[in-house]
């Protein structure tokens, strides 16, 4: 399938009355919906982890006895390791559906964790952790998001949000969870503990990952096509670009607020208030891109998120302030992780849908690799406040280059 050929496919769908528009494959609308479940229980699983990270920075820099920039480089290699594999696991979710691709996840996510509780030196970490948790995250995220893409019409944008969802609701309930099972077990413990609370929970999302009819054989897409489209590399810069600012509060706002005598609960809360107001962001705006259009909206909330960045480095030690950061930092990337699916399946249609959005994520990989190590490196040098305006800048750049991306998805 050539490219334009999604895109005219996907606007001939919009441009139909919405009673004549029938849902793809033969399952009852209760199953649909328990696909969607599904999706959301394996990204709560996986970015509850992945996110809680924050939770453990303190813990394992003191025990290692190592600086912000290198402890920061244990979550970016999980980062650009979830994201960069995305391309990986959706291609194999495309030619042999996802459940497979979940399974391998859930292992994944029990043995990575279970070796990150036993090791003794930091660059061990960055091994078992990284590619542990990084490979449960390729294998339950993009794989399960394209799976509800390719059984909604009428209302994918919805279902998408919810699907998503789960990454909001897992940053809200797992950081909070981690910070108190490590004051009470320590953090190798607690690592056992989400290694089998993971994988049982990621063995019970692949029960739902069903394969929806229009998942393609893995090649209807060729991504030498893909790298030479510029909606493709518009949206892939501007989320390389954004993911270079967007993952350093989850791994430095924790400390942040307890080195401004903020007790370390309320401090880890702050990252839960992140996870639970994307939930308004990705069901809000969710919803409002099957009106609106996703790639408008899109463009909305990477500037919500640059501005959020402004509210936080004139925080200081204000715990108000701070979850006001939060809460708009929130809404901005909830919207811009509900909206990116949509956005691909707009632009490319569904038909190997998981192949193109896992080659996007590629892009959020490598900022998400650049952007906390960096970060931690100018906090250690200048301080939070030249971290934090480094921060805007890079967001800001982003919001720039996806207002070049056109409104609507023409044919290429």
């Amino acid at each position: 399938m050539q490219l334009d050929e999604g895109v005219s496919a996907e606007m001939s769908v919009k441009g139909a009355c919405v009673s004549e528009v029938a849902e793809p494959g033969d399952l009852s609308s209760l199953r649909r919906w328990l696909i969607v479940a599904a999706a959301f229980l394996s990204t709560f699983t996986c970015f509850g982890v992945a996110y809680s990270f924050g939770a453990f920075f303190e813990s394992m820099s003191d025990e290692f006895g190592t600086g912000r920039g290198v402890t920061a480089l244990m979550f970016a290699l999980t980062t650009c390791f979830y994201f960069t594999g995305g391309v990986v696991t959706g291609r194999l979710a495309d030619r042999f559906g996802p459940r497979p691709v979940v399974v391998v996840g859930a292992l994944s996510m029990g043995v990575g964790l279970l070796l990150t509780s036993m090791v003794q030196h930091i660059w061990v970490g960055y091994i078992t952790y990284g590619v542990g948790v990084g490979t449960a995250t390729a294998c339950g995220y993009v794989p399960m998001v394209a799976t509800v893409g390719g059984w909604f019409i009428r209302r994918r944008t919805l279902a998408l949000g919810l699907a998503v969802a789960g990454i909001g609701a897992g940053t809200l309930v797992c950081a909070p969870l981690a910070a108190s099972l490590i004051d009470r077990y320590g953090w190798r413990t607690t690592y056992v503990i989400f290694a089998i609370g993971g994988t049982l929970a990621l063995l019970i999302a692949s029960l739902g990952a069903s394969r929806p009819p229009l998942a393609g054989d893995g090649g209807s897409i060729e991504l030498r096509e893909l790298v030479r489209d510029r909606r493709f590399l518009t949206l892939y810069s501007s989320s390389l670009i954004a993911t270079m600012a967007l993952f350093t509060p989850f791994v430095f706002v924790k400390s942040y607020a307890t080195d401004r005598g903020i007790p370390s609960a309320r401090a880890a809360a702050i990252v839960g208030v992140i996870g639970a107001s994307s939930i308004v962001g990705r069901l809000g705006l969710g919803a409002l891109g099957g009106r609106i259009g996703p790639i408008r909206l899109m463009q909305v909330a990477f500037a919500v998120m640059t501005g959020s960045y402004a509210i936080w480095l004139v925080a200081g030690g204000n715990y108000s302030i701070l979850i006001t950061f939060a809460i708009v930092l929130g809404v901005g990337y909830g919207g811009f992780i509900a909206l990116s699916p949509a956005a691909v399946a707009l632009m490319f249609g569904t038909n190997g849908m998981a192949t193109v959005l896992g080659a996007t994520y590629t892009g959020a990989g490598i900022g998400g690799l650049i952007g906390p190590p960096l970060a931690g490196v100018i906090i250690d040098r200048a301080g939070y406040g030249a971290g934090i305006t480094y921060a805007i800048v890079v967001a800001g750049l982003s919001t720039i280059v996806l207002l070049t991306l056109p409104v609507r998805a023409a044919k290429s």
